[in-house]
């Protein structure tokens, strides 16, 4: 695609997205591939579609308020980078458009509100819990309440959960076979902390030896792809000075997290960081990834069969390109079997902050996904994201289905475990 887009003003990420325009040749693969476009079947909600708004925005034939709802209605899932077979390049665009439309448009006051309690809790546990919290003595409102803060109010669990204390080293169980260190995540810290302790612990079992950095935060994921740059960066220079040069691999539980860290070359390009982002970006793996490559020492069977529907997180399977491993690792459990998911490589509705930000959309998808799982006949679901376990645990209430939603290294450890935790 030509364009006239004037990358000498737009600084160092203004070449980025005039790149990743360029490379789409309005072929349509894509829309099948969107979750927007398949439940809204309008042009602009497609990839394509939202390609063509964002650079007429940019070359200045278009207002950024002509275009911005169709952009904000984007859930940022890449998964028409998979489908693409020009090699469109989305998320270079996306993400660096919405910081660019962030700098230039005024939201309403509501809206400004919700954004700020959510960039100013969620990426920080402690706040986080708090939040939480007060969030539960919150529900008996929630009719009256605007319908992001509803939407906040769903993703708090119903109970407290106990946090879980990470030891900054855990020691590997036998010979040790690798070095690694953790991002342990800031929402599952808060809503679901046994990822983290089953990471460790099968991690250990198999010959690893876990470093946790005390200096750790946030990725930087949330602020990224919400369009707030300076934030985002704020948070990744603190990750590159925390984590250790002496491990074999950074490690990351959750598919956000992970895309968001290996997006640091993007954000600090043309920025004095911009190589150590690189560098750092390089190291990252997903944990499912790594075990799978170095192997199980000792795979678990279960007592008797199971049936495991495994849903691909889209910052696992469109952003990084990451589908075997997970599988293959649960297919090492004797006794499981996992099951394919219909519809399985569209969006869950959850997409980072999506469904914060755009709770009528995101409940349609998720509801759509979740019957798709349930026409599988499966006893419980695996994933390897935070936020999409939660987006599949709350539609699964909504719909009375008691079924289990655990992430796959929790999977493993209950396997170890004898399956006494099922």
């Amino acid at each position: 695609m030509q364009h006239n887009i004037p990358v000498e003003t737009l600084g160092p990420l203004g070449e980025v997205m005039a790149h990743a325009v360029s490379k789409c040749v309005h072929c349509g693969f894509c829309l099948p591939a969107c979750p927007t476009y398949t439940l809204l079947g309008e042009e602009m909600d497609s990839p394509r579609g939202r390609i063509i708004l964002m650079k007429s925005v940019l070359e200045g034939t278009l207002e950024l308020e002509d275009a911005i709802l169709y952009i904000d209605r984007c859930l940022g899932c890449q998964g028409c980078v998979t489908a693409c077979p020009s090699g469109v390049p989305y998320g270079e665009l996306i993400t660096p458009f919405r910081a660019y439309a962030q700098e230039r448009r005024k939201r309403p006051v509501v809206e400004r509100a919700a954004r700020g309690l959510m960039l100013g809790t969620i990426p920080y546990p402690g706040r986080f819990r708090l939040a939480a919290g007060a969030g539960r003595l919150a529900r008996p409102l929630k009719a009256v309440l605007p319908g992001s803060f509803r939407a906040m109010l769903d993703m708090v669990p119903d109970k407290a959960v106990p946090a879980f204390t990470l030891p900054q080293i855990t020691p590997a169980q036998g010979v040790r076979r690798a070095r690694v260190a953790l991002l342990v995540g800031c929402v599952q810290q808060v809503v679901s902390p046994g990822i983290n302790r089953a990471t460790l612990r099968v991690l250990a079992r198999n010959g690893v030896e876990v470093v946790v950095p005390g200096g750790q935060g946030c990725c930087g994921a949330l602020a990224m792809h919400t369009g707030e740059l300076e934030l985002a960066r704020a948070q990744g220079r603190r990750n590159l000075g925390a984590f250790p040069s002496d491990v074999d691999a950074i490690l990351t539980n959750a598919a956000g997290c992970g895309s968001g860290l290996k997006e640091y070359e993007l954000i600090f390009k043309g920025t004095q960081l911009e190589e150590q982002a690189r560098e750092f970006a390089g190291r990252v793996q997903d944990v499912s990834v790594f075990l799978d490559a170095l192997g199980l020492v000792e795979p678990p069977e279960l007592p008797e069969p199971f049936k495991l529907a495994y849903h691909d997180a889209c910052h696992l399977a469109h952003a990084q390109g990451v589908t075997v491993p997970p599988r293959r690792l649960l297919a090492k459990i004797g006794n499981l079997t996992l099951l394919p998911i219909p519809e399985g490589e569209l969006c869950c509705g959850s997409a980072g902050s999506y469904n914060l930000e755009q709770p009528e959309i995101a409940a349609l998808i998720g509801e759509r996904k979740v019957k798709n799982i349930l026409s599988t006949g499966a006893q419980a679901v695996a994933s390897g994201n935070i936020g999409c376990m939660v987006q599949i645990h709350n539609h699964l209430d909504r719909l009375e289905q008691a079924i289990p939603v655990w992430h796959t290294l929790e999977v493993l450890e209950r396997a170890y475990d004898g399956w006494e935790h099922a």
